[in-house]
């Protein structure tokens, strides 16, 4: 399964904290966590305010060097509307 948006961050307690975003059409895109502690992706723990902020802020650098489509940007700024976050 292809990422099409990966980053890694460091969380408070110091443990590396690796996020994947995958587009899968329809409107839809899952997100995925795994600290690296766990074995195990999380597919079940909604993004933080500070993911959604992190995921906008990588999806305007794609768009804007033509490596993520408008489509994808407008569907981001839906879901976390939708989300409340």
């Amino acid at each position: 399964m292809k990422a099409d948006i990966e980053w890694v961050d460091r969380l408070d307690d110091g443990v590396k904290r690796k996020v994947r975003i995958t587009f899968l059409g329809k409107g839809k895109m899952k997100w995925q966590t795994k600290r690296s502690d766990e074995e195990r992706w999380d597919y079940d723990t909604p993004p933080s305010p500070e993911d959604w902020d992190a995921l906008e802020g990588k999806m305007e650098s794609l768009y804007n060097r033509r490596r993520m489509s408008f489509k994808n940007v407008e569907l981001v700024r839906k879901l976390r509307k939708d989300s409340g976050a």
